[in-house]
Parts: C-alpha cells; structure tokens; sequence
C-alpha cells in the first residue's frame, strides 16, 4: 500500500444480532466491525463480533502495536467483540478506545467493564495485557488520532444516541452514518456535513422501505434513503451496510440490484470484502 492510501475492510456487516449459518454465507453473519488502514494506521469502527476476526489477523503482522478503536455507540451489537479482542490480550500493543456521549453518568471504561462482568463474562477487564487508553467525546468534536489523521463527528438519529464519523486522511474521505433512521430525519444537515464528497459513505440500509413503514423510531433507514443523502451530499460511492439479519443472501442480491439501478455503482457490503480508496 501507498503511504497516502486508505483501505477499507469489512469484518461484519449485520445489525442487531448476528446470523451465521448456509443463508448468509455470501454477506456474512457478523455484526458491525469495520477496518480501515490509513498507511500505516489501523482504526478500527464499531467492535461487533467481527472484531474476533480482526483481532487474530493483527496478531500474523509484527508491523502493528498501535489500534484505534472508534464506537458508534454502546447496543450490544455494536461493542459485544470487545472481550475478544486478541490485542487487548498482548503486553505490546497499545490500543485507544473512542466513544461519544456516555458522559457524565457513564464512560466507555464503565461500560466495557460493566460488560466484562458477573453475570455477563467469566472473568474482568484486568485479564488484558495491553496498554489501553480511554477516550470519551462530544458528538461534534474534532479528533486527530495520528497528526495525519482526521475525524469529524456528529450526533445522529438513534435511541440512546449514535456518532456518525468522518475520517480525512492524505486526500481520501470515508463516511460512517450507522445507525441512523433519517432520511429525512431530525440529523439531516449534519450527516449530509460528514457525508460531503466522501470518496465513501457507509449508510444504514437495515430496513426496506415497506418494512420501515412498521419501524418508526427504531433508529434505522433504508437504502432509498441512502441514495437521496448520497445525492444531496454528492458522494463518490455510495455502500449499504448494517444488514437486517432476516434478511438471507438472496435478499440481499434483490436488494443490491434494486439499489444499483437507481444509482449507479451502490455498494452493499459483503463480509471480507475490501476496497481501496
């Protein structure tokens, strides 16, 4: 990879609740974790049970001790791979993790200790080896990672809340809007902010637009709603994400042929799947 280069890899797509098994194979069964390498960066987005993957394949590369990890927020679905992590387990690595809005009545340390706890988990936070460092923020703040790395945040459309990011490094932009129930939607202006000329938007797809109908306040959206804040906020790619899990591989081809003919070149994530930016 190009120093300047930035590569997206998707560890699990699904929302909710994870679904393995033959029906969803092709777009995979985990729940959200996605990685995202900025040169020589790994940040890391939402530590759902993808992240198990992602953990053990950082351990095969001797170049990486030092991971960022960015929530959108704390619903099980979104941070319930954090207690298998495989780095948190390694004295050499030093990992951060982000998160916004739990302040002042809770903090991200709170909340992955509360997980890692009786009855929930066997054994407590303290077994980790690796240096951890906690970061608690304001939807809206600016954080810089890395000198060369930039993040935008924002409040988005969700119960309990949910940070959309924007991640500007050497030229390139990603957008993450998950989860989200506009648009429309009372977060508009500010997902159309972090999504602006992003060479790649993430948006929440979870739901069609007759299942919505049914699903109001739920904090989620629909690929049409995607492509309208696509539009509006002209981005380069558009990418489905956050898969409903009742919803099995041959839905989801219906889905992305749907998606591709109101606009051209939509991507629907697929487990495993890489893009390069």
């Amino acid at each position: 990879m190009l120093k300047a280069s930035m590569r997206v890899r998707f560890w699990g797509v699904r929302g909710s609740i994870p679904c393995p098994g033959p029906s969803t194979i092709r777009y995979g069964g985990n729940t959200p974790c996605i990685e995202v390498r900025c040169g020589d960066h790994v940040l890391i987005f939402d530590a759902g049970t993808g992240l198990r993957s992602l953990g053990i394949e950082l351990l095969k590369d001797s170049g990486i001790r030092d991971v960022d990890i960015f929530i959108t927020h704390c619903h099980l679905d979104h941070v319930s791979g954090l207690p298998f992590f495989a780095p948190f387990f390694r004295k050499d690595y030093r990992v951060r993790v982000w998160a916004g809005n739990l302040k002042p009545s809770n903090s991200i340390e709170r909340v992955m200790r509360s997980l890692m706890s009786s009855p929930w988990f066997p054994v407590p936070m303290d077994v980790f080896k690796a240096k951890i460092e906690f970061q608690d923020f304001k939807a809206g703040d600016v954080l810089r990672p890395h000198d060369d790395v930039t993040l935008r945040t924002a409040l988005l459309d969700h119960p309990d809340g949910t940070n959309g990011y924007r991640l500007e490094y050497g030229g390139r932009v990603f957008a993450l809007l998950c989860d989200t129930e506009g648009f429309p939607g009372k977060r508009d202006a500010e997902m159309v902010s972090l999504a602006r000329h992003a060479d790649l938007a993430l948006y929440d797809s979870t739901f069609t637009e007759s299942e919505i109908v049914s699903k109001a306040g739920w904090g989620h959206s629909t690929w049409m709603r995607g492509v309208r804040l696509a539009n509006e906020a002209e981005v380069k790619h558009l990418c489905l994400f956050h898969h409903d899990p009742s919803h099995d591989d041959d839905f989801m081809d219906k889905l992305a042929a749907e998606a591709t003919d109101v606009r051209a070149g939509t991507i629907v994530a697929r487990e495993g799947q890489i893009i390069d930016l």
